[in-house]
């Protein structure tokens, strides 16, 4: 199989913003927090939407619940026939091709234990957890009537009642990091033909607009709200870019504050290929005064981000 790996390094800033929403709650409903109450969202909770959107565009997703015709969830084995269509799992060879295939695990990388395959794939995508950076959010609960009895309590009168809740307002900030030659062992074994350009682009193109895409109940109030791709030389390594940008709330608009960001960028500026911001002029303002050298800078403004 032809070696396809893209000669590059990616790293960047995913930005979701939560508004009346509950992006990432935890098990209590609240949202998910460190134990001293900073509110953050897990990498999960931003691949989903992505493996979402790639399943309803009909691509091969292997790591997303699913259900059997008696309507309980599959098994990973079983998720795996239902996608490739295929029950040989004793050749693990052919089974790491198809794993492979998957665009998912092509992306986030994947641990397969199934029917004798031992398999781990470390993903060339790497997200790390995404830090709300809005000082002012709080949680909302709502109280919600049900227009139904309780059907386990024969003695129930009145409708039940149930909870939701959300955040005010939250903004997060996911850092993550593109490494092609992640696959490097995986070409040389001939099961894949390595992390393309390709392969790049359908992860930008998803990663700028799923959250807002998924627009289920909790979802609803969740955006993409901005997005930073930079890319490098192979051999290049960048610190956590979320750790350099700050967010605050202006009169009319969202600031983002991309200084110390760009001085980073501007002194690395003979390593970097290309630097793209999105972000949606509507709703947002960027701080970014101190950027030097143009070239590398491709300032995108959309109203779909």
């Amino acid at each position: 199989m032809e070696d396809k790996t893209m000669n590059k390094r990616i790293y960047g800033i995913l930005g979701i913003s939560s508004v009346m929403g509950n992006w990432n709650a935890d098990f209590s409903g609240y949202p998910k927090s460190t134990t001293d109450g900073n509110i953050f969202g897990s990498d999960k909770a931003l691949k989903y939407p992505m493996k979402k959107m790639w399943d309803n565009e009909g691509k091969k997703v292997i790591y997303i619940k699913s259900l059997n015709e008696k309507l309980i969830p599959r098994t990973l084995k079983e998720r795996y026939i239902k996608v490739f269509e295929d029950e040989d799992l004793k050749d693990v060879k052919k089974v790491l091709t198809n794993l492979m295939n998957a665009v998912d695990i092509k992306n986030f990388g994947a641990t397969f234990a199934e029917a004798g395959c031992n398999i781990a794939i470390t993903g060339a995508v790497q997200i790390g957890q995404g830090f709300n950076k809005y000082d002012n959010s709080t949680a909302q609960e709502q109280a919600i009537l049900s227009p139904f009895v309780d059907s386990t309590d024969e003695n129930a009168k009145n409708s039940t009642i149930g909870t939701k809740i959300t955040s005010n307002e939250a903004h997060y900030f996911y850092p993550f990091v593109i490494n092609p030659l992640a696959y490097k062992e995986l070409v040389d074994l001939g099961v894949t033909e390595g992390y393309t350009e390709d392969d790049y682009q359908n992860f930008k193109r998803t990663a700028l607009v799923s959250a807002t895409a998924f627009a289920t109940n909790s979802k609803v109030g969740c955006e993409n709200e901005f997005a930073i791709f930079v890319e490098t030389q192979s051999d290049i390594y960048l610190p956590n870019l979320s750790e350099y940008i700050t967010f605050t709330k202006g009169e009319d608009k969202n600031i983002i504050d991309l200084e110390a960001l760009t001085n980073i960028l501007n002194d690395m500026s003979q390593q970097i290929k290309s630097v793209e911001i999105y972000y949606n002029p509507y709703t947002t303002e960027l701080v970014k005064d101190n950027i030097k050298d143009a070239k590398h800078f491709n300032i995108i403004t959309s109203k779909e981000v």
